[in-house]
Formats: C-alpha cells, sequence, structure tokens
C-alpha cells in the first residue's frame, strides 16, 4: 500500500493545475440554491459533477427532488472490505451584496496574498473546493493506482444551504443504497493554517418560540398602566429567570446526560494556547460571561447553553407610541452535548415557564425543530486512522476539535442510516464563507487532496 500511496501523492503534486482547473470550471457555475432564479444553475451543476464522477469510473446519476437534484455515485472495487459513503454539497450562498466583492463572485481566480496563493470566488470553501479535494484525492488513486483502496458512494446535495428540505425523503426511498461503514463530510475547519482537525463532536439543538398574552387587546398605557398585566414585563422575568448567578441553564434535569470532558482531550485543547480575550475582543466584548469554571473553548465545543434569539412585543416603529401589548414573543435555542434528551427538555423547559407565569398572564409555543449532539467515539478505529493519516500529511497530530454548531446531515447519518461521521475539513476561519470575497487557501486544497488520498489508504488498513 506504501508503493501505491507514494504514487498517488506524486500524481496529486504533478496535477495540481489540472485539478485546479476542474475546480474553477464548477465554481463559475452560479449554483445559488435559495433564489429560484437559480434553478437551473443548480441542475447544471449537479450535472457537471456527475460527469466528473463518471468520468473517473464511477456509476453515477442525477437523482430528481421535489427541490434541486442529488448527485448519488458508486465504485466498488472487487474485494474492497470497507466502504465509506461522501457527502458534500454543490449549492452556494447568495453573492450579495455585490460592490463588496473585489472581483465578480463566479469569475474565480488565484490571488497572491503575504500568506500564499489563494483561490476566489463564491463556493470556493464552503464547499466546492472542499468536495473537490475529495474527488480529486479519488481521481488520483484510479488513475496512478488504478483502483481505489476502499469501496466509495458519493452524495451531493443541492439544497444545504437553503435547510435541505429533499434530503430526508431522499434517505427514506434510497436507505440501503447510501447505507456504508462510515460517512466522511468535507464541511468542517481545520485549528489553524499548519494544524490539521477531525471535528468529533457536534452540539444538538431545540428551538422554541414562547408567546405571552395578557390583555385582550392592546391597551393605552395611560389608562390602563399600573393595573394592567404587561406580557413584555412577563416575558422578560421568565427570560431572565433561565439562567442563575453562575450562568447555569435553571431548566430541571437540564444537565442530566452531559458528561465532564476527558481529561486527555481537555489538555489538548488546554496547550493550544487559544486566546480568550483576542476571541471576544474581535467582536467587541472584553469577558466571557457564561458557566463559571469553564474556559470559553470547552464552553462553545462541550457545554450545553440557552439563548434568546429574539424577543419583540407593543410597538417597535418609528417614532414613539404609548402602548400595553396585548402579546409578546420570544425565540429560545437550547444547544446540546453528551446524551441531552431534546425532547425531555423541550418538556421540562415549558413546564418551568408554565410554572412561573404570573396570574392574568397565558402562554403558547411553538416548536423549531429538535436533534440531540452528535460525539465520535474516542475509541474509534476510523478516528485513529484518520488523525494517523492527517499527521502524516501535516507533520503534526491532529486536533480533535467540537464545533459549536450543528450540522443536521451528520444526524441524519447517524439516526437515518446508523452511520458514524468523519468530519475531516480544510477550511480556515477567515474564510469569509456566506460573505463577500469568499476565499480557500491554495494549501487547504493542495493539501486537502493528499489527506484524503492519505485518509483512504488507512481506512482500507
Amino acid at each position: 500500500m506504501s508503493d501505491a500511496l507514494n504514487g498517488v501523492l506524486s500524481r496529486i503534486d504533478g496535477n495540481l493545475e489540472q485539478s485546479l482547473e476542474r475546480l474553477f470550471a464548477f465554481l463559475r457555475i452560479p449554483s445559488v440554491s435559495t433564489d429560484p432564479a437559480f434553478k437551473g444553475e443548480c441542475r447544471r451543476a449537479a450535472q457537471w459533477a456527475a460527469d466528473q464522477l463518471t468520468g473517473i469510473g464511477f456509476e453515477a446519476r442525477v437523482a430528481d427532488t421535489k427541490g434541486h437534484p442529488m448527485v448519488v455515485a458508486h465504485r466498488k472495487p472487487q474485494g474492497a472490505t470497507r466502504h465509506v459513503l461522501f457527502y458534500g454539497h454543490y449549492d452556494v450562498q447568495p453573492p450579495d451584496p455585490l460592490d463588496l466583492w473585489t472581483s465578480p463572485p463566479f469569475e474565480p481566480r488565484l490571488a497572491d496574498e503575504p500568506s500564499g496563493k489563494r483561490i476566489v470566488g463564491r463556493g470556493s470553501s464552503d464547499d466546492k473546493g472542499q468536495l473537490m479535494t475529495f474527488v480529486e484525492a479519488a481521481r488520483a488513486w484510479i488513475e496512478a493506482a488504478g483502483e481505489l483502496p476502499v469501496a466509495v458512494t458519493v452524495l451531493l446535495e443541492g439544497e444545504e444551504e437553503s435547510g435541505s428540505p429533499s434530503l430526508k425523503p431522499f434517505f427514506d426511498a434510497n436507505r440501503e443504497e447510501l447505507r456504508a461503514d462510515i460517512a466522511l463530510v468535507c464541511d468542517t475547519n481545520q485549528w489553524d493554517a499548519k494544524t490539521p482537525a477531525i471535528t468529533t463532536r457536534l452540539r444538538g439543538l431545540v428551538g422554541e418560540e414562547i408567546t405571552v398574552t395578557c390583555a385582550s387587546r392592546d391597551l393605552h398605557s395611560g389608562m390602563y398602566g399600573g393595573p394592567a398585566a404587561n406580557p413584555i414585563r412577563v416575558l422578560a422575568n421568565l427570560i431572565a429567570g433561565l439562567h442563575d448567578a453562575d450562568g447555569r441553564v435553571t431548566v430541571p434535569g437540564f444537565y442530566e446526560g452531559v458528561e465532564e470532558l476527558d481529561p486527555a482531550v481537555k489538555a489538548q485543547w488546554d496547550a493550544l494556547g487559544f486566546n480568550e480575550s483576542a476571541f471576544l475582543g474581535e467582536v467587541g466584548l472584553s469577558s466571557s460571561i457564561g458557566e463559571k469554571g469553564r474556559g470559553v473553548l470547552e464552553q462553545i465545543w462541550a457545554r450545553p447553553t440557552c439563548e434568546i434569539n429574539g424577543i419583540f412585543g407593543g410597538y417597535t416603529g418609528e417614532g414613539f407610541k404609548t402602548v400595553i401589548p396585548s402579546q409578546a414573543s420570544a425565540k429560545i435555542s437550547f444547544r446540546l452535548v453528551g446524551k441531552q434528551d431534546p425532547h425531555k427538555i423541550r418538556t421540562a423547559f415549558r413546564g418551568l415557564l408554565r410554572e412561573r407565569l404570573p396570574e392574568n398572564a397565558q402562554i403558547s409555543f411553538q416548536e423549531h425543530g429538535a436533534s440531540p449532539a452528535l460525539e465520535l467515539p474516542g475509541d474509534s478505529p476510523d478516528l485513529a486512522a484518520a488523525a494517523a493519516a492527517l499527521g502524516d500529511e501535516w507533520g503534526r497530530p491532529a486536533l480533535l476539535m467540537g464545533s459549536g454548531g450543528s450540522i443536521p446531515i451528520v444526524g441524519a447519518f447517524k439516526s437515518e442510516l446508523g452511520m458514524d461521521t468523519l468530519l475531516v475539513g480544510f477550511a480556515l476561519d477567515d474564510d469569509r464563507i456566506h460573505s463577500p470575497n469568499e476565499k480557500y487557501e491554495l494549501s487547504s486544497f493542495h493539501k486537502g487532496i493528499r489527506s484524503w488520498a492519505r485518509i483512504l489508504a488507512r481506512l482500507a488498513a
């Protein structure tokens, strides 16, 4: 395997210019999924990706959905003992505001910067550049070694940037075709430009919208102010009571299933030299107000939270209106970790607010999704294989990091297909994804291809 891998890596290095040309052709397709005006371009991007996979020997098809199509491709070498499913998305965010781009968003270019060369264009990092690292690694294996070291299924969707409404129905209809030993996703970050990373934990999510109603109609505050219950005041008191003085969430049973961080993982995170003051200072904040005794990285990657995402009620237009509103509302989200049960938390949250509701007030709830946290077991042999491959390529150990966000596709792989996921990405924090002048470092693209080539070899072994 080592001789074959060396040949593959040499092929990647020698064909980097051609790999870039293919990526640029992909980036020129304005596959904006959220705008109906680009429906045809999304299909064109799907067909382009399918044609690339067919061209290197995959059996690929463009599969219609009620929204934008999926791309599904298979290559199953005779005698392969492992089977992986690679997921990516070919759709991109709208490029607006266009006047902030230094060059047209769908005319990709290679820019020279003090840090090195970078690819600039919409989708360069999220997610076309990332997914092409895997496709180009597969190409190099097939061209240099004659075959892939593992069986590979590729699933590319075209609605990730618009909520993935077609994903679950597609899973339901194609469950067995998509099943594999493990899923691979390249839509995450490195720690920095020289340190590879595997995201091993994702927080879950519970979304709730609450509405407090008091009087049967809006009231004149001069005539009713004082005796009349004010739903904004009621709502503010309810929200204020969701945290205690130490920053902990007061929902009963909220911390059930939350485990302390593994000492080895904590030691690795502590050794990163993460500058908490600089991190918060970049957004105009001076200090952490989260859970006392917990560092910022631990709070974001490994602790649950409750956040108020929006609050509204009464008159909010120009000028001033002395009104006591009939209703006030708030949107609240819980980020979950470990084995927290999102449905139990929703029930406990609603029970707590009903219990604290004062006289003359009613409350209603609207749910906005619920998903559990996900964590790749620390003793996973696939995790160890990927970490070793990344260490070989980058010359330093791969960081096992967390993510403060949620990636629904990973939850679907686990719940719908029973598969764990290796989240290996090569993006950087300053890639400006979803913003003007999105970029992807050339080193991320080049070493990303080499990294996937090594990971496939390690998984096969």
